[in-house]
């Protein structure tokens, strides 16, 4: 790309300016408005009835709708996933529920993406912070494996891990592929909880969040996660192996 465009595609403009003014004021609106008090057990456990009531009676809308919801809340970088993960597998069961999650959750965080990649990307850059030199290193090996890995392993926060690949020139393709793939295991297990939270609300329990963290879960994702890694490490295992040493360049930004 040649300077005049790179010029224009960094320029600021009002058209450009309006995705980061929708999420700022539906962010802030999210807590002005008291929604938050939505997203939590307590109010899932209130209103469950009313919301199989509402999946029964519109069916496919109420498909969209959970699907939309769940999107714009992860574009908006709202707390409280893992309980809307959890709603999903109450309302629609574990496997549905998992398809709609990985779906909405997809959705939203391209739209983040999308968005961080244009000239209002500076403001969300700010946000990102240290984590963005955090992860930078890790993205020039492979991007596709590494951005794996963090949605395997939540080492950073979800809408951190969302932001970063933009700012660091990873494509859509990839980031879109890798997103799918790495979140389908932790959505699962908490769609699996949420297909069984009535029966929790019923004894009088609320559901363990910290189940990803059990042994018999964690194991296995962590088993996942170090497969993604591999192909960086066979990468700097051929750079830095026997009969390598001095024959390449230093690393820089392959």
């Amino acid at each position: 790309m040649n300077k005049p465009e790179s010029k224009r595609a960094g320029r600021f403009t009002l058209r450009r300016a309006v995705p980061l003014a929708v999420i700022i004021a539906a962010f802030a609106a999210f807590f002005a408005f008291g929604l938050d008090q939505y997203v939590s057990f307590a109010a899932l456990k209130e209103y469950r009835q009313t919301l199989g009531g509402f999946v029964s009676a519109y069916g496919l809308w109420a498909v969209i709708l959970f699907i939309v919801l769940y999107a714009a809340a992860i574009a908006v970088s709202l707390p409280g996933g893992a309980i809307l993960t959890i709603t999903g597998g109450f309302l629609f069961g574990a496997v549905m529920g998992t398809i709609y999650v990985v779906v909405g959750a997809s959705v939203g965080a391209t739209i983040l993406f999308l968005a961080a990649r244009t000239a209002i990307g500076e403001p969300l850059r700010a946000r990102a912070g240290r984590g963005l030199k955090r992860m930078e290193k890790g993205f020039q090996e492979n991007a596709f494996s590494y951005l794996m890995f963090l949605r395997l392993i939540p080492l950073f926060p979800f809408w951190l891990v969302n932001l970063v690949p933009a700012f660091l020139g990873v494509p859509l393709k990839t980031y879109v592929v890798a997103t799918v793939i790495g979140i389908i295991p932790g959505s699962f297990v908490y769609a699996s909880v949420g297909n069984g939270v009535g029966a929790l609300f019923d004894a009088g329990k609320t559901p363990d969040l910290g189940i990803i963290f059990e042994p018999a879960i964690l194991i296995p994702i962590v088993g996942l996660a170090i497969l993604a890694l591999l192909p960086i490490a066979y990468k700097k295992f051929k750079r830095n192996g026997p009969g390598e040493e001095g024959t390449e360049a230093p690393h820089q930004g392959e």
